[in-house]
């Protein structure tokens, strides 16, 4: 086992990564942030990602991916097509599978988050403190992985600085999940924070921009119209270029639901104070990701207040990166 807590980024971190450049062939399901983690390893790694969405075959495509009694019925061809590159990363616990079963000669496996089988079957597993695995394979990170970079936010925010300007200071740019099988954010959570958010602009006289996911509600998207247009808050409409990081780079303090592991993580990769809005629900998992974080001094839940305080990023990637290059030997 290896993590962050007691290691920085090396000094010869760059010059591994900056060896030969690899080809990974990333396996994973449609969710954006499977996607963004596995495309953030690669990234940090100076690997050349071909990402490989998994398409499932009816009926598997109903039945746990644990029942499968054959991978290969289960999945459509474009994940196992030739010619294989040296190292496969599947992210989830379907990418996960199905990349365990590349695994051979030639072609090292790398599993992203805990893969829910032996560990044995990967070369390595990265996987974050609160999935609590522990193995001679296994690299432990505080977060998740993810893509924001200070290279990607100096250059978002140069462009995205000028749309934000008139908005008043601080800004407070918050990040929106949705419900899930675990959390709920529905009408009611929305009247709730549209009304705090209302009450920071117009008392502390705050910037708000707001970028919902494909995951918020559309009944909380109009609540939030409603009450904070008129007070100048900027929502995305979901058209023209993407905001997300944009509003990372620029803002002065971030709030995102405590729903997803990657908007949080990507959120603490950044220079900004982060407060979380915890929602009614339970995950163990989350859970303890998030309470790891308030833990470590680095968020604060949200209580209708802002205060600004000193911080400092939260990123272990890059490191993870030069972790994983070191031990597949590349």
């Amino acid at each position: 086992m290896c993590g962050p807590g007691l290691h920085g980024i090396d000094a010869d971190a760059a010059a591994q990564q900056s060896r030969r450049m690899v080809t990974a062939r990333i396996i994973c399901t449609d969710i954006a942030g499977l996607r963004s983690q596995a495309l953030g390893l690669a990234e940090a790694a100076a690997m050349v990602p071909d990402m490989r969405t998994l398409e499932f075959i009816p009926p598997w495509d109903r039945v746990p991916v644990t029942l499968w009694p054959n991978i290969r019925w289960a999945v459509r061809e474009n994940a196992y097509a030739p010619p294989l590159p040296a190292v496969v990363i599947g992210c989830g616990g379907a990418g996960a599978r199905v990349a365990a079963s590349l695994r051979g000669p030639g072609v090292k496996v790398v599993a992203i988050q805990d893969p829910r089988m032996s560990l044995r079957k990967f070369d390595l597993v990265l996987a974050a403190r609160h999935d609590g695995i522990t193995g001679e394979n296994v690299i432990v990170t505080r977060t998740a992985l993810h893509r924001v970079t200070q290279a990607r936010l100096a250059a978002q925010r140069e462009a995205w600085a000028p749309v934000f300007a008139p908005h008043k200071r601080p800004l407070l740019a918050v990040l929106l999940g949705g419900s899930n099988g675990r959390y709920r954010f529905e009408h009611a959570q929305g009247v709730a924070l549209a009304e705090q958010l209302a009450v920071l602009m117009r008392r502390d006289k705050i910037g708000v921009v707001i970028t919902p996911s494909r995951r918020t509600g559309p009944e909380v998207v109009k609540i939030l119209r409603e009450t904070l247009e008129p007070l100048g808050a900027w929502i995305w409409d979901g058209t023209g270029d993407n905001p997300y990081f944009g509003m990372l780079a620029c803002a002065d303090a971030i709030l995102c639901t405590a729903d997803s592991v990657s908007m949080a993580s990507e959120a603490v990769a950044t220079s900004a104070p982060v407060y979380l809005l915890r929602l009614p629900g339970k995950s163990t998992r989350i859970g303890a990701f998030m309470d790891g974080l308030v833990a470590d001094g680095r968020v604060r839940d949200f209580a209708g207040k802002l205060e600004l305080w000193d911080t400092q990023p939260l990123d272990d990637t890059p490191w993870a990166a030069a972790e994983m290059r070191r031990r597949l030997g590349l």
